[in-house]
């Protein structure tokens, strides 16, 4: 089945400097996340449970790893009019500039997205770790008679300072907005809530970048080449001349905007309770279908870790954290508040002599790894000590980033024996 009305474009962001350096060789929709899948895969599943089959992602910065990965994963019956296609910014007659903002994206993309029929454009960010289902938004713009509808999130007074606020009335319209406003203005900001959040003081509806738009009125408010964002100025702009509506949703959410909140993100998952929840089989996250082994632990003490397929494992202890796909890692080795995104192959053994590989792909013995986020393909020699925390000043190296007090080692980084990172 599929829901013929609706039309979703996701947005892939700019150039992820905030994810830097994960984004140094990828775009942000595709870097790995929970250690199997990619961020796009969460916009793009939610829509698949949504019966939400036809697919746009917007991209411009390092897309050809999310284009094999796209390619790779989505496939739909030949007789099927379901698609994911990925649309990099490209010259035309019309344009020859980059995106220069989420709106001038779609703007540029228009002529792509009216090749299909549909009444709806269901807007999304691809940088957002949810599960939600779209039609009861789609349901609740179509009852209210909603030109343009906004997936907002009721937020504390604390939070509120970091987001677009809307204001609502009675009937969910939403009336005002304020950009990131300050603590003295915010009782003036408050919306009406559920009893619950009202109980958590989350009081204030954060925008979630989360749009639907009529495909007439879309058309229209793309012919503005001044506009070249939806949350600064198509937005705001809209609100007093079309009929705006609040979709309040109360999941989990949450914005993957920088190296923290995605480090804490996926160390979430090792929650006995996860608020991301991946074994719901109602809303299923999907992703390439790889033929792997089942992981292979020898002697290793786990506590709250996610452990993903083909890994083989002789570690001492493994503490929340996060092991991709395909990881190795040594005897004696200690790993605590990491995520290991793993590898994407394998070094058989007459590769390692052929090419007198001296320090393997994955980690060595005796290391001990803490606050750190190990990107693909990384060499950590043997007797290597990385210990992030709040002490360690931000610094950029060759093979690694500290932001945070969190250790990025870079994608293929080679970190020889007895390194120490402290």
């Amino acid at each position: 089945m599929i829901n013929d009305k609706v039309l979703s474009i996701i947005l892939g962001g700019g150039q992820g400097s905030r994810l830097y350096p994960l984004t140094e060789a990828r775009s942000k929709p595709a870097v790995p996340i929970a250690g199997k899948y990619r961020l796009v895969d969460i916009p793009i599943s939610n829509c698949i449970n949504s019966d939400i089959k036809r697919m746009y992602v917007l991209t411009q910065f390092n897309s050809a790893s999310l284009n094999k990965h796209i390619s790779n994963t989505y496939h739909f019956s030949f007789f099927s009019s379901a698609f994911v296609d990925v649309l990099a910014a490209e010259q035309t007659i019309s344009s020859d500039k980059w995106f220069q903002g989420t709106a001038d994206a779609v703007r540029q993309s228009m002529h792509h997205f009216l090749k299909n029929d549909f009444e709806y454009a269901l807007i999304l960010s691809g940088d957002q770790l949810y599960q939600m289902d779209f039609n009861q938004m789609i349901q609740q713009h179509e009852k209210s008679g909603a030109e343009i509808s906004i997936a907002t999130y009721p937020v504390n007074a604390k939070d509120a300072t970091s987001f677009g606020i809307m204001k609502t009335n009675d009937e969910n319209v939403i009336t005002s907005f304020v950009e990131k406003p300050s603590a003295d203005v915010l009782p003036d900001w408050k919306s009406d809530v559920s009893r619950e959040m009202k109980k958590e003081k989350r009081l204030y509806l954060a925008s979630m970048g989360i749009y639907i738009f009529n495909r007439d009125l879309l058309i229209k408010l793309m012919d503005n080449p001044d506009t070249v964002d939806f949350g600064k100025e198509i937005i705001p702009q809209s609100i007093d001349k079309h009929k705006t509506v609040s979709y309040q949703y109360e999941g989990y959410w949450t914005d993957i905007g920088n190296i923290d909140s995605f480090f804490e993100a996926n160390l979430g998952l090792t929650d006995d309770i996860p608020k991301f929840n991946l074994y719901d089989q109602k809303r299923r996250i999907y992703t390439n279908a790889r033929i792997l082994a089942t992981s292979k632990i020898s002697g290793t003490t786990l506590n709250n870790t996610v452990i993903s397929d083909g890994c083989i494992i002789q570690a001492s202890k493994i503490e929340r954290s996060v092991i991709g796909i395909r990881s190795r890692i040594g005897k004696d080795t200690v790993i605590v508040n990491t995520y290991m995104m793993g590898n994407d192959s394998y070094e058989s053994l007459e590769e390692i002599e052929e090419s007198k590989i001296d320090i393997l792909m994955g980690i060595g013995d005796r290391c001990y790894i803490k606050n750190a986020i190990i990107d693909r393909n990384c060499r950590i020699g043997d007797d290597v000590k990385i210990n992030g925390g709040p002490d360690l000043k931000d610094i950029e190296t060759d093979t690694y980033f500290v932001k945070d007090g969190i250790v990025v080692l870079k994608k293929d980084a080679v970190i020889p024996k007895g390194t120490i990172i402290q």
